[in-house]
């Protein structure tokens, strides 16, 4: 579990934190001393008065002794005074929290007080816990990063958000500075809690949870990871404790790595989150990645598929990552799904290509889905090919799952969806055709990250993708221009955007992609695209439209040559006939 294995808290019974306070107390004097004193200073307070104006004061201010200052008659103050009367001054400086020399002494004179100093006997002091709540949570972002809502957009697109610290350990010790400190560390340092998924960490992640109670509402985004596999030292058959590893020469182990034998399956994972985290929102289960990795068992025992999963209401987002080790069949999905009643947001990603997985897609996104949101990548290599694969095109001969993909994106409740994958112009053209009203459509944004584009072909070679294949240019455009046809009837849809990664491009800014945003759309285009968009979107258009690529040449032979620093800035406009002159090569100067 990874988790702080010894957290520091402070117990519930603890105090206020301490207040430093540098002022002495006061010595009792007598009556006598004080009124004699009293006028010794009152008198000394008025000629430093006097002595430090340039004109003496008038009759406002009389003597204070008449038989011994008779003789004393002071001048009248100039009409010419800014002022009726002389400001007091004060020529102490101090500090009103710290001990004057007089303070220090024993049997010394009090010095006189002005009404706008507060008097030391009264306690002034600065604690931690005065402070707003504000400024407290400004601290903690400055050293742990800055909290997203589980909720929030940005949260559910980027879970690096969740924070999850290599220092708990270290960051845990600032729960001792303030009990209003321990409370805000503690909601950043379990609000996202990694587990392994074995039946010991198990046990310990409920006996850890059961002993502080009050950190289960903290978790938030809880996330499990199956081992795939385990190490075995030594010529025995099975791993035991007491086969301990030998170290060669070479500082090397001798083991091997088997399939694990303690990991534990979904029901006991709900089983545990469903009784310890009554707050968690967000679950992440990660299947792992190998070469012929074990599936994850969804039962404690095969013959109690009868029983019902272990509910979590709570939970609204699922992240599967590996998914082919969790999911291998839709029953395998329905399974998980009925531990969720109340799922929003589905994230699925596969960790390698194969047919399996987009058999298996197909069949889950021909069932009704309750989802507000889909994200699903099924190849995210972002590598350019020759030709299409062999899985694919067994894929191919059995469904066309653009029309698989398009049903689950007419599902009434959903808001977004984004895919990574093989597409083509049939998902727009089936989508359109299943929106019956618009007034109903709650379709917001599509995200599309085209691996290459299904399409018929007579040889093998016109099956590539890149921006030198011209047939996967026209077949990007036809696409694009798809999708513009069927935003007539996708009324509520704002964000489009269609792209191609190549991470091979010898120019990666010359990468295909449309993108329409708030009225503005940047990228390729072409008389027919324009046309189409000033048809159904004529508020939408184009921030720029440009002949050519930009900073690009031409030499004797007619190929393109480009500078390696081209260009300096994102490409908002690409003509998509410029792109002809790159199917002879392109020449980095």
């Amino acid at each position: 579990m990874d988790i702080p294995t010894s957290p520091v808290f402070l117990s519930e019974d603890s105090t206020e934190p301490l207040t430093l306070d540098t002022r002495l107390p006061r010595s009792e004097r007598t009556q006598s001393i004080h009124e004699d004193e009293g006028r010794a200073t009152v008198e000394l307070a008025s000629i430093m008065t006097t002595a430090s104006n340039p004109v003496s004061p008038g009759p406002s201010s009389p003597p204070l002794d008449q038989s011994r200052m008779q003789d004393f008659v002071p001048p009248t103050r100039p009409s010419s005074t800014p002022f009726p009367q002389p400001e007091p001054r004060n020529t102490e400086v101090r500090c009103t929290s710290c001990p004057t020399d007089t303070d220090m002494e024993l049997d010394g004179p009090e010095t006189t007080e002005s009404p706008s100093i507060l008097p030391l006997n009264e306690p002034v002091g600065m604690n931690l816990n005065d402070l707003p709540a504000e400024i407290h949570e400004c601290i903690l972002d400055h050293l742990f990063g800055f909290r997203v809502s589980p909720t929030s957009k940005s949260s559910v697109m980027r879970w690096g958000t969740a924070l999850r610290h290599s220092r708990r350990k270290e960051l845990s010790e600032l729960s001792l500075v303030s009990p209003a400190w321990r409370v805000l560390i503690q909601e950043r340092l379990y609000r996202h809690i990694k587990i392994k998924a074995t039946v010991q960490s198990l046990r310990d992640t409920y006996a850890y949870f059961s002993r502080h109670p009050h950190l289960r509402p903290y978790v938030k985004h809880i996330e499990i990871w199956f081992p795939v596999f385990q190490p075995k030292y030594g010529p025995a058959a099975r791993f035991t404790a007491n086969n301990l590893p030998t170290v060669t020469v070479d500082g090397l182990t001798n083991a091997s790595y088997v399939l694990p034998v303690d990991n534990c399956s979904l029901e006991e994972v709900f089983a545990l989150v469903s009784e310890c985290f009554p707050e968690v929102c967000i679950m992440t289960l990660e299947g792992g990645e190998r070469k012929k990795a074990p599936r994850v068992r969804h039962w404690i025992r095969e013959t109690d598929q009868r029983r019902d999963m272990p509910q979590i209401e709570s939970i609204r987002t699922l992240i599967c990552k590996g998914q082919w080790n969790l999911i291998r069949g839709d029953d395998d999905f329905d399974t998980i799904v009925s531990a969720l009643p109340n799922l929003q947001e589905w994230h699925g990603s596969y960790s390698k290509p194969k047919s399996k997985s987009y058999l298996t897609m197909a069949d889950i996104l021909s069932k009704p889905l309750k989802l507000t949101s889909l994200n699903l990548c099924i190849e995210g290599d972002y590598r350019r090919e020759f030709s299409f694969p062999p899985y694919f095109m067994k894929v191919a001969t059995k469904v066309h799952f653009c029309t698989k993909l398009a049903l689950a994106a007419s599902t009434p409740s959903l808001e977004h969806i984004s895919y990574t994958g093989r597409v083509c112009k049939q998902f727009f053209v089936d989508l359109a055709a299943r929106q019956r009203d618009s007034r109903h459509d709650r379709l917001r944004s599509i995200d599309l990250t085209v691996k290459n584009c299904c399409r018929q072909v007579a040889n093998w070679n016109e099956s590539g993708s890149g921006i030198t294949d011209m047939n996967f240019i026209n077949s990007f455009e036809a696409l694009v221009l798809a999708a513009i046809r069927a935003l007539g009837k996708l009324r509520a849809v704002e964000c489009l955007r269609i792209r191609y990664v190549d991470l091979d491009s010898p120019v990666p800014p010359l990468n295909p992609y449309f993108l329409l945003r708030d009225g503005w759309c940047s990228g390729v285009w072409s008389d027919a695209i324009v046309t189409e968009l000033n048809r159904v979107r004529p508020t939408a258009q184009f921030e720029d439209l440009s002949e050519s690529f930009g900073e690009v040449g031409y030499n004797k032979d007619g190929r393109m040559t480009i500078s390696p620093d081209f260009p300096k800035s994102k490409a908002l406009s690409l003509k998509l006939s410029n792109y002809a002159l790159l199917s002879g090569g392109i020449s980095i100067t």
